[in-house]
């Protein structure tokens, strides 16, 4: 069986995009193929990303930032944007079928003590943690109905 590819987008691919991918591959990875990308890659992920993300399991510290053209010539089933810019930069990939819109704060731009730019980046992960298995559980759903 082909799993559907899904691509989570954000303008730098440096954080949600890449906390929504790996929350989404831990989740659902045994029957969906997760990528994120960006419209205009930062070039890294935010160390910062990698390090809530250990904090729950999951290792994103692999992940490289790309580019959403990365991804023109492939079948991708459904882009999830996670941020605004990306939202209105999405181009139409080939064999789309779905799209949908999950806005999140940026953590990137958080400011105060550390401490205090780390809660940003849980909570968002947090946030993203709920709804992209929310997601993967309705996906699996409709697995199951088949």
């Amino acid at each position: 069986m082909n799993k559907p590819s899904i691509l989570v987008l954000c303008t730098g691919n440096s954080c949600r995009s890449h906390l929504a991918e790996g929350v989404l591959r831990s989740v659902a990875g045994e029957f969906l193929e997760v990528h994120s990308a960006g419209s205009k890659p930062a070039g890294y992920v935010h160390p910062l990303a990698i390090q809530v993300m250990k904090e729950i399991g999951i290792d994103i510290s692999a992940h490289r930032s790309k580019h959403m053209n990365e991804f023109l010539s492939q079948p991708i089933e459904t882009v999830i944007t996670v941020c605004g810019n990306a939202d209105q930069a999405c181009p139409i990939f080939p064999g789309q079928l779905n799209r949908h819109h999950w806005g999140f704060d940026d953590p990137a731009h958080a400011t105060g003590t550390e401490e205090e730019i780390l809660a940003v980046f849980r909570r968002v992960r947090d946030e993203i943690r709920r709804v992209f298995t929310a997601y993967a559980d309705g996906r699996r759903d409709q697995l199951r109905s088949l």
